[in-house]
């Protein structure tokens, strides 16, 4: 029992951990593999997932250009206009929308939306919100609508 209810919170820690790697990522022009190896041997992977970090950094890394292009379709400023929290969050959010379709489309929201309480400014994670949920309804079509037709009127 134990072992189950501590799994969520690790991987609420692997995404803090990976949020704030793709923000140094960003701000640094760091590779990924060097920020990698930089925050296994300077953080506490205690209460995270060493291997989802991991998925989550280099995924994010790779495709940086093409999650980008979604993400752009949804705002309505320029992409290098947007709080690089914010932004890392967008990013981190759309790879799990369209890469971990095993995680429910709404734990991805819900779990950026926190993170960008945690990180970034006042009133950032209503953006996020808003931008993730379209990207939601795009990329996650078939299971917005199995939840609508199992929701009882």
């Amino acid at each position: 029992m134990s072992a189950t209810k501590g799994r969520p919170d690790r991987r609420r820690g692997a995404r803090e951990l990976a949020l704030q790697a793709l923000y140094q990522l960003h701000m640094s022009g760091a590779s990924a593999v060097e920020v990698q190896a930089q925050f296994l041997a300077d953080q506490d992977f205690k209460n995270a997932d060493k291997r989802m970090f991991g998925q989550l950094l280099r995924g994010v890394a790779a495709q940086t250009e093409s999650l980008d292009g979604m993400i752009e379709q949804h705002l309505d400023r320029k992409l290098a206009e947007l709080d690089p929290i914010e932004l890392a969050v967008l990013r981190l959010g759309a790879f799990e929308l369209t890469d971990s379709v095993a995680v429910p489309y709404r734990v991805v929201i819900n779990e950026c939306i926190e993170l960008g309480k945690v990180f970034g400014a006042t009133d950032g994670h209503k953006y996020v919100n808003g931008i993730l949920d379209k990207l939601a309804i795009e990329h996650r079509a078939v299971e917005i609508a199995a939840k609508k037709s199992a929701t009882p009127r």
